[in-house]
């Protein structure tokens, strides 16, 4: 059983796996690759002066990768509780069991929806629904967060970036049972 399991592979759900993955949690990441990160080009993400979305997404990847969260390429289409956590069911038939699950699917809320989390009206231009959460990225089904777009922060890759660290940090310090912090110093 993984500790967190996020579904979609863009700023957010790469950058909550990185976090996930690098506090030493198993972690699962499941990319679709039909994000609109991919779509993009940025000249506005912090830390680099311009990148092609793909070239963004491909380096989010190989960076909770390199951390140790497992890559797995495919749709998610059902989220159901499973004894402590949850089972996910991809569109290969494959079936992944998680503590807890971070939704990062971008514009996509049907699965959220299908697995009872509860959602509302979007607040971005183009984006007509969101799903509902508090401050720290929980839903109203306890074990299932969201981050990113999904969870109506803006668009903006950069941002939804953060979001998606800010709710694996929340996540991470739920399963410690005390605030996660992750600094690393530079070395003399």
């Amino acid at each position: 059983m993984y500790d967190i399991a996020v579904i979609g592979a863009g700023p957010a759900g790469a950058s909550a796996a990185l976090f996930a993955a690098k506090a030493g949690k198993k972690t699962l990441l499941i990319d679709n690759d039909k994000g609109m990160t991919r779509r993009g080009w940025y000249e506005n993400y912090y830390g680099i002066s311009e990148i092609g979305g793909p070239d963004l997404v491909e380096t989010g990847h190989k960076q909770a990768v390199k951390f140790g969260a497992e890559l797995i390429a495919g749709q998610a289409v059902s989220i159901s509780k499973s004894g402590d956590g949850f089972a996910i069911e991809t569109d290969s038939g494959a079936t992944y069991e998680a503590k807890h699950v971070i939704l990062a699917t971008g514009v996509l809320t049907d699965l959220a929806a299908k697995a009872g989390v509860e959602t509302k009206d979007g607040t971005e231009p183009r984006i007509k629904t969101v799903v509902a959460v508090d401050a720290s990225g929980k839903t109203n089904v306890e074990g299932i967060w969201a981050a990113g777009t999904v969870a109506g922060v803006s668009v903006h890759a950069v941002i939804t970036a953060g979001d998606g660290a800010k709710v694996a940090i929340n996540v991470i310090s739920e399963l410690n049972g005390a605030r996660y912090v992750d600094h690393d110093v530079l070395k003399a």
